[in-house]
């Protein structure tokens, strides 16, 4: 009987390490966050932290340039086609991300997780020329999600959350040199999800 109690116990005590392991907290407090909660872009780290309601109001009152952290907009838009193919990129999937110093890197998700290239900042300008929309994607923390994958025809400004959720996506489902038959499909359902969100 000792010994059942005792296995109970140590039953118990593991599944409520796990429980407290999987609960996410704020990077910056340790205090537990939602589901759904902000984010904030760590310039320094150039990395996305959780942040839970008052750091996330704490750094929105701060402002845009305000040091070390900025909070990643929700903003979702879905744009016409546009006319990627001027800034050099050989790759139908793939995010923009316009830097606060003026530089536009271009990062593809892969099974290792994202490939980077920098595009020509001039390129980028003649881009948001044709479509002035582009000209709002706010440096570091927004992006231009691109998905021109099998005919398709996805053109989204997008929280940089978002993108590095996409690349998750395709690390999970990646299988082989190919990526196998489960990754177009999960990409389509998180471009399906991102309608729904937007």
């Amino acid at each position: 009987m000792t010994t059942d109690r005792a296995l109970a116990r140590l039953i118990r005590s593991s599944a409520e390490r796990t429980a407290a392991e999987e609960t996410e907290v704020c990077d910056l407090c340790a205090a537990p966050v939602a589901e759904e909660h902000a984010h904030l872009y760590d310039t320094g780290q150039d990395e996305v932290r959780c942040a839970c309601g008052p750091c996330s109001v704490l750094f929105a009152e701060a402002g845009a340039g305000a040091g070390q952290y900025r909070l990643v907009p929700r903003r979702r838009v879905r744009l016409p086609k546009v006319d990627t193919a001027m800034l050099g990129v050989p790759v139908g999937l793939v995010f923009f991300v316009p830097r606060a110093d003026g530089a536009v890197t271009a990062q593809g998700p892969s099974p290792a997780g994202t490939m980077r290239w920098e595009v020509d900042a001039a390129a980028w300008q003649e881009l948001a020329r044709t479509c002035p929309r582009i000209a709002t994607v706010e440096p570091e923390v927004e992006a231009l999600l691109v998905n021109t994958v099998h005919g398709l025809d996805h053109h989204w400004i997008v929280p940089i959350d978002d993108c590095y959720r996409m690349v998750a996506v395709v690390r999970r489902e990646w299988r082989g040199l190919s990526g196998g038959g489960r990754i177009w499909p999960a990409v389509e359902r998180f471009f399906e999800d991102l309608t729904e969100r937007s």
